[in-house]
This record gives C-alpha cells, structure tokens and sequence, in this order.
C-alpha cells in the first residue's frame, strides 16, 4: 500500500472508469445517438397509450416520464459497458412504464451491436416474451394484442439485424486494419532483409577486392625478402609485411567467410565488375530482347576509381532489371557522364507502359533499397520516381575522388 495515499487523480479515474465516461468522442456521439432514439421511441410509446386510454389511474405521464428518464440516463452510461445487464434490467422495467419500452428495444439493439449472436438471441426472445405477456395482461381487444405483438416482434427483428449489421462491419473494419498493419510490417521486413543482403553482397565484393590487393601486398613482400642483394634489414622486414598480409587475408577470410553460402565456390574467384563492364551489360540487354540504348559520356572509364565503378555497374544492372520488370518491351535510356570530373552521373530512363498500373510484386522496391545502401556507402545520392512525361527515372550520383 502506498504510504502517501493515492494520488489526486486516480479517485476521480476510477469512478469515471466505473461510471463508463472515459470514451472517445466519437463513442460519446454514438451513444448519445442511441439514447436520443430510445427517448424518441419511448415518447411515441407514451403517446400511445395516453391516446388510447390505456393507461392505469394509477399511472401518471409525471411518473412514465421519470422512470424514463432515469432508464436513459443507464442506457447511456452503462449501455456500452453492460449491455446485457441494461438490457435484463430494461425488460423488467418496462412493465413500470410505456417511455422504458423504447429504452428495452434498444438496449437489445445494443446487445446485438456488443455481444454474439447467442446472446443476443436470448436477450431479443426474452424480451419478447415479456411484450408478449405485458400485452396479454393490459390488452383487452384480441385484435390489439395482435397488432402490438406484431409492430414490437417487427421493431426488435429490424433492430437486432441492424446491431448485427454494425457488429459485423465493426470485426471487418478491424479485421483489415489488422491485415494492413501485418501488410506494413511485411514489407519493412522484406526492406530490412533486401537491406542487409545488399551489406551483405557488399561485403562480399569488399572482399573480393581487399583480397586480391593483400595477394599483391604478399608477392612484392616476398620478392623483396628473397632478394639476394637486398640488405639483411631490409629482408627481414619485408618478411614481416609478408607474414602480416598472410595473416590477414586469414582474418579477413576467416571473418567474411559466415556470409558466404558457398566458400571457396566459383563465386569468390569471380573478378569484379567496373564502370567499363557497362557496355557489355547493355549489349547482354539487348540480346535478351530489350531496347537499351546507352549514351556514354565519360571520358575515360578506365580511370573511374575499381570502387565507384563497381557500384555504378550494379546501379545499371538493378535499373535495367527493373525497366525488364515494369515495363518490358519499353525503350530503356542509360547516360553516363562525369561532369567536371567531380562526380559519377547514372540516369536510368524508361517510360511508364499506359493504363492501370500494375499490381505490386513481392518484395518490390527492395532492389532500390539496396542500391540506396550502395550509394550511402560512397556519400553519394540516388533520385528515383515518375517524372511530368509519364517517365520513370532512376538517377545516381557517385562522388569521384579529386
């Protein structure tokens, strides 16, 4: 127990939450919709039988309207909470007066709106059940007791169907928010996961490079250390770089090795693609049936840097692989340029196939995800999206060393 007392607030939050205000205020709208209804239905109810003459000289329209009064008052407070023990509590206290009858029909409709089926068919029948003997006893015209057990069985089959209605829609509605929150989820994790195998795959090739460049560390060390005229010092130092670059191509095998599927396959021996590699990619392409028209502007490829031209040559693989996807059979546009030589320009442009676009494949979009790992890994920016013409337009800048 607390010593210092419950706070200010939580008196004042617990009886709200007993007295069933904390809602929204939407809910609020909702049930005070309902309530108005019940005090309609209940007036007619009253009108009624004041017009008829039924009404007991014991009875007075003061008192039908209080007892009203105060069943609306738990129909809207306790309605949504309790509808099954508003709706028990109703179909006794209409037997008091004629204004309940409203509330009891639709506390059954909210039975039906809150609760299963079952329940609510046993709520409705047991209503019934005590219109029907109510009728029975206050009724003196067989006719009349035909004819309000008729309008009441029709009043409470509409208003069951309507509360069922709305349950329904309800579990839909929130049965596809659920789908789409499991939709959204879904695809964060297929870009997280096209994510992390694009780091992956660019750890591979980083190694791949790191590799072949120790390799050559390690054979101009060892020719050093086994030169005969080279000074003892000298030798033994080289001998030193040696060992380490032996060392540490086993580190490095030894740390990318747990993303290899497959060690020592073909695929670590694949030599790596450069910026001059593109127009064979194109040709590939074009073979294959797509219209690929590739506008170089680069002066000298072979002098972009291994690394950003590696990159620039999966940028145009994934635009290419894309345009095959989403628009085949579409002129494909490829420009490369250097403007200034400061920066590595790739623009990949297709147009956009006419009518309805089409039905996202799974996992769509990953493949720019990945490219976007790329192109942060080199502090570049990556550009893609329709254009005014009707164009889809994929553009990458790679920074070039100065």
């Amino acid at each position: 127990m607390d010593p210092a007392g419950p706070s200010p607030a939580s008196g004042p939050s617990r009886l709200a939450g007993r007295l069933g205000l904390r809602r929204s205020w939407r809910d609020w709208l909702g049930d005070l919709g309902v309530t108005a209804g019940a005090a309609v239905l209940g007036l007619l109810m009253l009108q009624t039988t004041v017009n008829e003459g039924a009404a007991s000289p014991d009875v007075s329209v003061p008192r039908d309207l209080a007892i009203g009064a105060a069943s609306w008052v738990v129909l809207l407070l306790w309605g949504r909470r309790r509808p099954v023990g508003v709706a028990v509590l109703m179909m006794f206290a209409q037997l008091t007066a004629s204004t309940v009858l409203g509330t009891g029909a639709v506390a059954v409709f909210a039975v039906a709106k809150l609760r299963p089926w079952r329940t609510t068919a046993a709520v409705a029948v047991a209503n019934m059940l005590v219109i029907v003997a109510e009728f029975r006893i206050g009724t003196a015209s067989e006719n009349d007791f035909r004819e309000g057990v008729l309008v009441f069985g029709l009043l409470y089959l509409v208003l069951v169907t309507s509360g069922m209605l709305v349950r329904s829609r309800r579990q839909l509605i929130d049965s596809l928010r659920e789908r789409a929150r499991a939709a959204e989820e879904g695809q964060r994790l297929r870009v997280e996961e096209a994510r992390l195998l694009e780091r992956e795959r660019i750890a591979r090739e980083m190694h791949d490079v790191l590799a072949h460049r120790i390799s050559l560390l390690a054979v101009h060390a060892g020719a050093l250390e086994f030169r005969p005229d080279a000074p003892e010092d000298q030798r033994a130092a080289a001998g030193i770089i040696r060992q380490s670059a032996y060392e540490a191509m086993e580190d490095l095998r030894e740390v990318i090795g747990v993303l290899r599927g497959d060690p020592g396959g073909a695929e670590a021996d694949r030599p790596q693609p450069a910026l001059t590699d593109v127009p064979d990619l194109v040709r590939e392409s074009s073979a294959a049936g797509a219209e690929v028209v590739l506008d170089d502007r680069v002066p000298d490829p072979a002098a972009v840097p291994v690394r950003v031209g590696r990159h620039a040559y999966r940028i145009v693989q994934e635009g290419l692989t894309n345009a095959r996807k989403h628009a085949p059979g579409a002129r494909v546009r490829v420009t490369l340029d250097a403007p200034g030589g400061t920066a590595l320009g790739i623009e990949i442009e297709n147009p956009i196939p006419p009518g309805p676009p089409a039905a996202a494949l799974p996992g769509a979009g990953a493949g720019l995800v990945g490219l976007g790992e790329r192109v942060a890994l080199l502090g570049g920016t990556l550009e893609h999206g329709r254009t005014e013409d009707g164009r889809f337009r994929l553009r990458a800048r790679l920074p070039l060393p100065g």
